[in-house]
C-alpha cells in the first residue's frame, strides 16, 4: 500500500464506499463506486460546485451520490470535500490499487494538469489563482478549499497546474476533469493494464 497508510474501515467496501459524515454546520452522505459508469447525483447547495463533481464522476466513470445538507457556503463546501475525501481514501488504497494517477485534460481554451499520490502527509500545490473570479455566485476560493479539503481527508499530495486558459468557468472545468482521470487511475488495480 503507498505511503503505509490505511483506510478508515468506512471507507474500505470493495468495489466503492459509503460514508456519512458531519461538518460543523452541514451533514453529508456519500456513496462512490469507483468501478462504475459516470452516473452522479450531486446535492450540495452550490450549483456551480455540483456541476463540477458530475463531470469529475463522468471523467472518472465512478457512481457518485453526495447529498450536503443546507449550512452556509463554507460549511457545504468542506463537508462535501470531506465526505468525498473519506470515501475515496479506502479506494485508494485497496489492495492492488496504483494509489497514484495523472489526468491532463481540458475545456474551451483551458489545459489543467492534476498529478496525485496517496500520501501520510497530505498537501495541495497549485498555480492557479482564481481568487478574484466569481462564478455564478461562487468564489472560486470556495473550490479551492474544496480541493484542499478533498487532498487532506482522502490522503493525498495533490498537484494542479494550469497550463492554459483565461475562462474561469472554463478553467475550473479543466480542473475537476483533470482530478476526475487522475482519481481514475489512482484507483485502477494494478492487474487491470495488463
Amino acid at each position: 500500500m503507498p505511503g503505509g497508510k490505511t483506510a478508515p474501515p468506512t471507507a474500505s467496501l470493495g468495489q466503492g464506499a459509503t460514508l456519512r459524515g458531519m461538518s460543523e454546520q452541514a451533514a453529508a452522505g456519500v456513496r462512490v463506486n469507483v468501478y462504475g459508469h459516470g452516473e452522479a447525483t450531486v446535492e450540495t447547495g452550490l450549483p456551480v460546485l455540483n456541476r463540477l463533481l458530475v463531470r469529475l464522476a463522468e471523467t472518472a466513470r465512478f457512481d457518485l451520490v453526495l447529498d450536503i445538507e443546507p449550512g452556509d457556503a463554507q460549511a457545504e463546501v468542506e463537508a462535501a470535500a470531506a465526505a468525498l475525501g473519506h470515501a475515496l481514501a479506502g479506494p485508494l488504497r485497496a489492495e492492488g490499487a496504483r494509489g497514484h494517477g495523472a489526468g491532463t485534460m481540458t475545456s474551451a481554451e483551458a489545459l489543467a494538469s492534476v498529478v496525485l499520490e496517496t500520501s501520510d502527509e497530505p498537501l495541495f500545490v497549485t498555480n492557479v489563482d482564481l481568487t478574484q473570479a466569481r462564478i455564478g455566485g461562487l468564489g472560486t476560493d470556495v473550490v479551492r478549499r474544496f480541493i484542499e479539503v478533498l487532498a487532506e481527508n482522502a490522503g493525498l499530495v495533490l498537484h494542479v497546474r494550469l497550463l492554459n486558459g483565461t475562462d474561469s468557468a472554463h478553467v475550473l472545468e479543466a480542473i475537476f476533469k483533470g482530478l476526475g482521470e487522475a482519481l481514475a487511475e489512482a484507483c485502477e488495480r494494478r492487474e487491470e493494464r495488463r
